[in-house]
């Protein structure tokens, strides 16, 4: 703790230029997550492979930040923060290189797995960081700011791919993205500076083992049951039962550890759980809307690629316009005054969204989608700054490590419902027909649209839970917690 204190004390930090430092290499590496998505009907004909397959792009960049973050934890501890981020970056540039001469589907899948590595050690290198070098009572706009690039970043990933999808052939998404990741690691290599200094806890391999399993299996087994293996289907059931047993596992053997991988005293703290439940019902809403969304325009209302992402795009950018305004809110107000009012927002918008039919107006979309966003800025990053403000300074890399690992997790699992809820809408839809009838072209728009609004739906009941959890949120008194 006090290494940590005294690193942060020091004078010579300047905040500025490590935190443009992260701005430039999460935007990119977060744009190259969602980017992708567009592409993935061109990538679908091109290899001639199945959706299923092709899912696995997300599906593997997911498993693997769900495998390396809970381990982050431990990795901030062994090593200095340029060391961190020199080497993110360059497992983001070579991960993009590989996908941007990728001549298979498996030589791009390999390349996205590299590219995750490099965001998974990025992100919660990027939100310790934040911790140690900005005083908790300044945190929100700072946070604000990286909530700009954490939500603007996948907001414009589907317009500018559906730009150059347009034009050129999905190897450019990556051909863009190269060139700027280099520039954020010059820009680092001058400007960022360790912020730490590492303790070198003692490694405990069979805990990195269980977690490995653990976060890997529930991640693989709902992943595997959103892309139509079913919830009954063997696969599904092992994988996560597996998991959920090596998790219980590791969270014993923690407990039980003298220095445990991750500290799992964050739990004790209860402002902690709190924004933490916030976070899991904020990112299970949203990824699961922004999967179900792009579909419904592509699929019900027939719209191109570049129309489709060019709805989702002021919306995007509201909400990256919003989320420092909301950081500086939080400062002055605490977080209970924009999380409550944010779910009811987001519960509106999710109620919205389950009434559309093949007749709804692409304006009502738009204007749902951007009180989407506002809703969610107003709830993510206060409730998460709250929660993190509550811990103390040796906790701060247990604490993001928990979150971030959590937030892959509850986006895996509400992107698996959601797709699975919309299929069997749309199953349940067609049995109403008469056989003759199914193959109706009509029918089968009507019976996916009937899908999206029971995927809604589910997104309606997972917000309203948020909305009563957050009625306890309360803010942090951060001077009296300055020892």
């Amino acid at each position: 703790m006090s290494n940590q204190q005294n690193a942060a004390a020091d004078s010579n930090i300047k905040a500025l230029p490590i935190i443009t430092s992260f701005l430039i290499a999460g935007f990119i590496g977060l744009f190259s997550e969602t980017a992708l998505n567009m592409a993935l009907r061109d990538l679908i004909t091109g290899f001639g492979i199945h959706e299923t397959t092709a899912q696995w792009l997300t599906t593997g960049y997911l498993l693997t930040l769900g495998v390396l973050v809970p381990i982050s934890g431990l990795i901030l501890q062994w090593f200095t923060t340029r060391q961190l981020f020199m080497t993110s970056l360059v497992f983001s540039i070579i991960g993009t290189f590989i996908a941007a001469i990728a001549p298979t589907f498996s030589v791009l899948m390999i390349a996205r797995v590299v590219q995750a590595v490099g965001t998974a050690l990025l992100l919660p290198l990027m939100f310790n960081t934040i911790l140690v070098i900005i005083p908790p009572h300044k945190r929100g706009r700072s946070m604000g700011i990286i909530g700009l690039v954490i939500m603007f970043a996948p907001a414009v990933g589907p317009t500018v791919s559906g730009l150059i999808l347009k034009t050129l052939t999905w190897h450019w998404i990556f051909w863009i993205s190269l060139p700027l990741l280099i520039v954020a690691l010059v820009f680092g290599a001058f400007f960022m500076q360790n912020v730490t200094k590492p303790t070198k806890p003692k490694i405990d391999i069979f805990s990195i083992v269980l977690s490995t399993i653990g976060f890997g299996g529930i991640v693989y087994g709902f992943s595997s049951a959103g892309e139509g293996g079913g919830w009954g289907s063997s696969n599904v059931i092992f994988a996560i039962a597996i998991g959920v047993v090596a998790l219980v596992a590791f969270s014993i053997r923690q407990v039980k550890m003298d220095k445990p991988m991750l500290n799992l005293n964050a739990f004790k703290y209860p402002m902690f759980v709190l924004g933490l439940l916030l976070i899991l019902v904020c990112m299970m809403v949203m990824l699961s809307a922004m999967m179900i969304l792009p579909l419904y325009l592509q699929t019900s209302l027939a719209l191109t690629t570049f129309a489709a992402g060019l709805m989702l795009l002021p919306g995007g950018i509201i909400n990256g316009i919003l989320s420092p305004v909301m950081g500086g809110l939080f400062d002055r107000f605490g977080p209970k005054w924009l999380v409550i009012p944010g779910l009811v927002i987001v519960a509106g918008t999710m109620y919205g969204f389950s009434t559309v039919t093949l007749e709804t107006s692409t304006g009502f979309i738009v204007g749902l989608h951007i009180a989407l966003m506002v809703g969610i800025s107003m709830i993510m990053m206060p409730a998460q700054t709250n929660g993190l403000n509550q811990l103390p300074p040796e906790l701060y890399p247990d604490g993001t490590a928990i979150m971030n690992t959590l937030q892959q997790v509850a986006g895996a699992i509400g992107t698996a419902i959601g797709i699975s809820i919309l299929s069997s809408g749309r199953r349940s839809f067609l049995e109403t027909v008469s056989v003759s009838d199914q193959k109706d072209p009509i029918n089968q728009l009507l019976a996916f649209t009937n899908g999206v609004q029971h995927a809604f739906i589910f997104a309606i009941i997972v917000a309203v839970i948020g909305l009563v959890i957050s009625f306890f949120i309360k803010r942090v008194n951060v001077e009296q917690r300055a020892h």
